[in-house]
């Protein structure tokens, strides 16, 4: 816990230093161009480092030691093609089955791609950084190595949406699906927040949520047909969690107290404005559907831009010192109950860490041949 505590508080600091917003000047290498280089690689080595070392660290650790075991022995595994193939070339180049190797692999894309979304698409990258650790996408990222790449190509897929380059985000989204089909679900998802919406077109589309409610046999038909590997699982009991519905909320309450000046004429925070309405419809209205976080957390991914652009936007000086102070607070006492509350629970079981450095790889592998 003091690890994973410090990796936070460390890395935030560094990346209060970053400004993403500086301009280049033409062959000048300046002070803050180094020092954005230093810092961002320093938050790189420090995340990177910590992922990459744990061994056993993550609830389907040993699944995935499973999986990758399978790979190897060309038996059949659920996992997604790109998956498999990196599993197959990591442990070619070795000569032997290392799984710590394929994590690290994992580790590196991911991390390497949330922070160049960050970079490139926040308004401040210290302020976006710090909701990112602070809502735990990193620290959860431990587990399910395949959906977080996904994810993290799912944020870097952001931008060809606001231009509207729909060949570009689509072969992305493609590629992203070798590793987690998933990912999938932005295309309809990311398109219709793209679209300027209008107050009846809201309506009717709140007509059509409503039918989550009483069409949900003929909801999970469709679901299992795409995900046949749910079926008959635990999968398929569903479950949403109030803690996003909370923070799906306040989010729009924020939003609409800033719409008029904020969000109705940028295409940008338009996009994330109705990817957190839907976030927080999903959360609300589709329960029943399997793991609806994994789908949800596509959209509210876009809180850690959306929430700095808000507070940005607000033009009394006190109202948006009280405003950030508050969306600060909440950052901060959402990453202690994660950490002090959630961390060590089965379903996520990130404490207590251990590292390969101090173990051997052999009872893992044991455990599940």
């Amino acid at each position: 816990m003091i690890l994973y505590i410090f990796v936070a508080a460390s890395t935030v600091l560094l990346g209060l230093l970053v400004d993403n917003r500086y301009r280049k000047q033409v062959n000048i290498v300046s002070r803050q161009q180094m020092l954005n280089w230093l810092c961002i690689g320093a938050v790189f080595l420090l995340l990177f480092g910590v992922c990459a070392c744990r061994l056993n660290v993550g609830n389907d650790y040993a699944k995935y030691v499973e999986f990758m075991h399978l790979v190897n022995c060309d038996a059949f595994v659920p996992t997604e093609v790109g998956f498999n193939q990196v599993v197959r070339i990591l442990y070619g180049i070795s000569g032997f089955e290392n799984y710590q190797l394929v994590f690290a692999f994992f580790a590196f894309f991911t991390i390497l791609f949330f922070l160049g979304a960050i970079y490139g698409q926040a308004d401040s990258f210290g302020f976006s950084f710090f909701l990112f650790m602070a809502f735990g996408y990193y620290f959860q990222s431990f587990n399910t190595v395949r959906y977080y790449l996904a994810l993290a190509m799912a944020v870097v897929a952001i931008p060809y949406v606001l231009r509207r380059e729909w060949v570009k985000f689509v072969l992305l989204v493609l590629l992203g699906a070798t590793l987690h089909k998933s990912i999938l679900v932005v295309i309809p998802l990311y398109f219709l927040a793209s679209l300027p919406w209008k107050r009846w077109q809201l309506a009717i589309m709140a007509l059509l949520c409503s039918t989550f409610f009483f069409m949900q046999d003929f909801y999970l038909k469709v679901v299992v047909f795409l995900y046949p590997t749910y079926e008959d699982t635990e999968y398929l009991e569903g479950g949403t969690s109030l803690v996003n519905i909370v923070r799906c909320l306040a989010v729009l309450i924020l939003a609409l107290f800033c719409y008029k000046h904020v969000v109705k004429d940028s295409r940008r925070n338009r996009f994330y404005f109705y990817c957190n309405l839907g976030a927080l419809v999903m959360y609300v209205c589709c329960s029943f559907l399997p793991i609806i976080s994994r789908i949800g957390y596509y959209l509210t991914i876009t809180h850690i831009f959306f929430l700095p652009a808000l507070l940005a936007g607000i033009e009394n000086k006190k109202i948006k010192r009280l405003f950030t102070a508050g969306v600060i607070g909440a950052g901060i006492l959402y990453f202690g109950v994660f950490i002090l509350m959630k961390a060590g629970n089965d379903g996520l079981r990130i404490l207590p860490y251990e590292t390969f450095m101090f173990h051997e790889m052999v009872p893992i592998l044991s455990d599940v041949n």
